[in-house]
């Protein structure tokens, strides 16, 4: 199976395909989709709808994997975070790809071992995991464990701790 795992952000959306089932995963691209500040934000939405629209013609991924919403204390960040979150929604469903959502700490607990691993810990353990030769960048790597967790989510104790949710 091969995802198009996705870690929404107005700025940085991270992301990464990977292909492989619950036993192993081969990173096949990843990166992150960056949006100069000086873009207004409608502006910025539209081109991570066009990257991540770009990504799935380009790879023709079978699912799509994306981050949760998480709790902020900013009710701005939040509202940016949910429209970043909904571009690529758009780009999954303008596609007729499924969606599925993990939380944050689901999917650190699940790759990591830890669901309070901080970005640096999850970029590690990405790069162990696929023998990458680089460790990825942060938002890059949030988007590879995304992967790994919906892959690993077909393992009956990995499935109990992630919670899927089809959105």
């Amino acid at each position: 199976m091969k995802v198009l795992a996705i870690d929404p952000a107005v700025r940085n959306t991270g992301y990464a395909i990977i292909e492989g089932d619950q036993h192993k995963q081969c990173a096949i691209d990843y990166g992150v989709i960056s949006i100069p500040a000086k873009i207004p934000q409608s502006g910025a939405l539209s081109a991570v709808r066009t990257g991540l629209h770009n990504l799935i013609t380009q790879y023709q991924p079978d699912v799509v994997a994306v981050e949760g919403i998480i709790y902020v204390q900013s009710v701005r960040t939040a509202i940016s975070m949910g429209a970043a979150r909904a571009a690529a929604l758009i780009a999954a469903a303008d596609s007729g790809l499924e969606v599925f959502e993990y939380a944050p700490k689901k999917i650190k607990k699940a790759v990591v071992g830890n669901g309070n691993a901080d970005k640096a810990q999850v970029a590690f353990m990405v790069r162990a995991l696929l023998g990458l030769s680089e460790t990825p960048p942060h938002d890059a790597a949030d988007a590879i464990a995304i992967a790994i967790a919906h892959l690993s989510s077909s393992d009956p104790i990995k499935a109990s701790v992630l919670d899927q949710k089809r959105v």
